[in-house]
């Protein structure tokens, strides 16, 4: 589709510099009608003040949608039950809003019979590939518009320009120093000093956090109730997911907890510095992992923690829509069956400890597990047990033994009757026969001594 041809566009609006200034670059590049998009999820902006920027500088419609229930319940939640934390510290939260937000703009986008959708992302980041791929998946048809890789704006400077030459009202100042993204689940910052990795970066970049050594002196104990690998209450009160997030970020960021300086490697190739804050998920996080300690069974949680990571690579790196994530959400669902019970988590000084957890289908018997005596467990049995587990161990060792004590041997005999075998105590005679060629290893001690 051509410039031409574009009648009417749906633009992921924020009513920030970018996308205030788009509106009416669209319009003047494209000879074509706006309608904004600005969806709520969680970043506190005033919403009404946005409606109006963007029909002052002319959009033709401009809806606002409240999301942040959905943005929990179908994202960051599904993400919470995987244990995904991209590179072992990001807990997603800008990479988890993104397919929210897009989708909400391709629905707008049909309601409205929008022939194209545009973003507000740059050619040097990752949400221009999280928003494309869910226009991709959702609605492969409409033309996408990224003004970020098309116009002659290369800066901040630029852009006020752009604006101030238009009369286009724009918040800020060409000197902005950082980037921020806040929803939710969490608030980032970019840029800045922050570009040096070598630099510290400033105790001004907090909004849900406190710095841990001005936290309390005192912990502070909460108790997160699962359902099904889902939060719903906190310390006994049943709650919706909003305000359960809410207050869970008020009390962990009061002692300090979830604040992360990192550097990550950006799905385009480079690496990039972030401070987060996560509050509430760093306390869920750990929250959700104790209780599957207890529910859990070893195989199910080996087999999870194997996909973690995975799951956390397809968010960040756009595939929201992917096959492989509705795969991984229906292993995760039934492995999730049982999480439900309650954990304790102490927030003390930057730290989210979990000291308790129960369940009704704990899988935990302290009849079982005692040090103590019992008349569960008959540990004569364990001998048993000890040497089928070793079975694989103690007939290797044998077959080496007899190799380094008789040396090479010609092969199986069909009948049994010519092979060398590994008697009871490893030599010759009724046990299991040595393969031919086996090297003579005299002298050789079965663990390396070295380093």
């Amino acid at each position: 589709m051509t410039k031409q041809s574009v009648k009417r566009v749906a633009l992921a609006y924020s009513g920030g510099l970018d996308t205030s200034v788009m509106v009416t670059w669209l319009k003047e590049n494209y000879d074509c009608e706006v309608v904004a998009v600005v969806v709520d999820v969680g970043q506190k902006e005033d919403f009404e003040a946005a409606r109006e920027k963007a029909m002052a500088t002319g959009a033709i419609a401009c809806r606002v949608i409240d999301l942040r229930e959905e943005f929990l319940t179908e994202c960051a939640f599904p993400a919470l039950k995987a244990g995904a934390v991209y590179e072992g510290r990001y807990l997603l939260g800008t990479s988890l809003a993104r397919p929210v937000i897009a989708a909400a703009q391709v629905e707008v986008a049909r309601e409205y019979n929008c022939d194209a959708v545009a973003h507000g992302c740059t050619g040097k980041g990752n949400d221009q590939v999280r928003f494309e791929l869910t226009y991709q998946a959702l609605a492969p048809d409409l033309t996408v518009i990224a003004p970020w890789r098309e116009w002659e704006i290369t800066s901040r400077e630029d852009a006020f320009a752009y604006a101030a030459e238009r009369n286009i009202p724009v918040p800020g100042s060409p000197r902005k120093l950082y980037s921020i993204d806040r929803n939710l689940w969490h608030t980032s910052f970019e840029g800045g000093i922050l570009e040096d990795p070598g630099a510290a970066a400033p105790d001004e970049l907090r909004e849900l956090t406190v710095d841990a050594a001005e936290a309390p002196d005192t912990p502070e104990d909460v108790v997160i109730s699962f359902e099904g690998g889902v939060p719903v209450a906190l310390s006994g009160e049943a709650l919706d997911p909003v305000t359960l997030i809410q207050r869970l970020n008020e009390k962990a960021g009061a002692h300090g907890v979830g604040r992360v300086d990192l550097v990550e490697n950006r799905l385009v190739g480079m690496k990039s510095r972030g401070v987060y804050e996560t509050p509430a998920g760093t306390v869920l996080v750990a929250a959700l992992a104790d209780l599957e300690s207890i529910t859990l069974d070893r195989d199910t949680a080996g087999f999870k923690r194997g996909i973690a990571d995975r799951y956390a690579e397809l968010v960040y790196q756009g595939l929201w829509f992917s096959p492989l994530r509705a795969a991984f959400d229906a292993f995760l669902d039934e492995a999730h069956a049982t999480s439900t019970g309650d954990v304790t988590v102490r927030l003390f000084k930057g730290s989210a400890m979990p000291v308790a957890r129960t369940s009704p289908f704990s899988l935990y018997r302290e009849d079982l597990a005692t040090f103590e005596e019992d008349s569960v467990y008959d540990q004569a049995d364990a001998g048993g047990f000890v040497r089928l587990w070793g079975l694989p161990s103690s007939l290797a060792a044998r077959v080496r033994q007899a190799a380094e004590a008789n040396g090479p041997v010609t092969d199986f005999a069909s009948n049994g009757a010519d092979a060398a075998r590994v008697g009871p105590e490893g030599g010759t005679g009724p046990g299991m026969a040595v393969p031919a060629g086996l090297p003579r290893r005299a002298g050789r001690p079965l663990v390396s001594t070295r380093g």
